[in-house]
């Protein structure tokens, strides 16, 4: 199984990676990683690109060669979600975009950021001795929570935007709007069965094998088709499915690693891993 967690936890990281690359070569962050246009310097400084990309890419390095996997991961999901709390919120709240399409990449950045802390949370742990590990303690549960999340909002999108989502699927699969309909519907049931805790492990599986199922059937030959549309942007969609599915696996394992953890040490004492 463990053979199995470092596949996910690489194909996470490599995704990630690639994103970060993209936004290198583009000289500009994805929507995804910063709100389009704000704040202000984004399209002023450069050296922020090459500052948070470089971060992000040392990060997913940890991860991919297993050298400080854990505070590497850890810290990655931290600097999203401070992406998330400190530019993508108030970008939001500042009446810039006010409908529900436009939140879609604020969720996917949170869902990121709790991927990384689901990969932080699926390696073995050591005893806690500061206050930054007490810290990342606290917050390595909440991944499996913001992928919830992205997963209700997709899930809505596929009612609210149903045009828009059936235009992704490709001409030979009949019934368009029975699919839209119907992903929606398991989109919304696995994020409520993650919140809940309810059959997570067979939720989270069928979740994998759906959003693995849309990278071969849809985003990729989108990509291969229009591998330039968008500065790229079909070629995100292909890491970011990626990203997505391998955090699916990777929670009910993130899960058992936290008991694991919790019990290995002491009696019971509390443990994170700093290898």
């Amino acid at each position: 199984m463990e053979r199995i967690n470092r596949l996910w936890r690489l194909l996470f990281a490599l995704s990630l990676g690639a994103m970060a690359v993209q936004q290198l070569i583009h000289g500009d962050f994805l929507t995804v990683i910063l709100p389009p246009s704000y704040p202000a310097w984004r399209q002023e400084q450069v050296i922020w690109i090459w500052i948070f990309s470089l971060i992000i890419l040392v990060c997913c390095l940890g991860i991919i060669f297993e050298f400080k996997a854990r505070p590497a991961s850890a810290v990655l999901g931290c600097l999203l979600l401070s992406f998330v709390l400190c530019f993508h919120i108030p970008f939001h709240l500042s009446g810039v975009a006010a409908s529900l399409g436009v939140w879609t990449d604020t969720l996917k950045a949170l869902a990121l950021s709790g991927g990384a802390l689901m990969v932080a949370a699926s390696l073995p742990g050591n005893e806690i001795n500061s206050a930054w590990q007490k810290t990342q303690q606290r917050l390595l549960p909440l991944g499996k929570y913001f992928l919830a999340m992205l997963m209700i909002g997709f899930g809505i999108d596929h009612f609210v935007y149903t045009d828009f989502v059936s235009s992704f699927i490709p001409k030979w699969i009949p019934g368009h709007l029975i699919w839209t309909y119907f992903t929606g519907t398991c989109l919304i049931a696995s994020g409520t069965a993650i919140m809940m805790n309810l059959y997570r492990r067979m939720a989270t599986t069928l979740l994998g094998i759906m959003l693995f199922s849309w990278l071969i059937l849809l985003h990729l030959p989108r990509a291969i088709a229009e591998p330039h549309s968008g500065g790229g942007n079909e070629w995100t969609g292909v890491f970011e499915i990626i990203a997505f599915g391998a955090s699916a696996f990777l929670v009910d394992r993130s899960a058992f690693m936290k008991s694991y953890n919790r019990k290995r040490n002491n009696g019971g004492k509390l443990s994170v891993y700093t290898g």
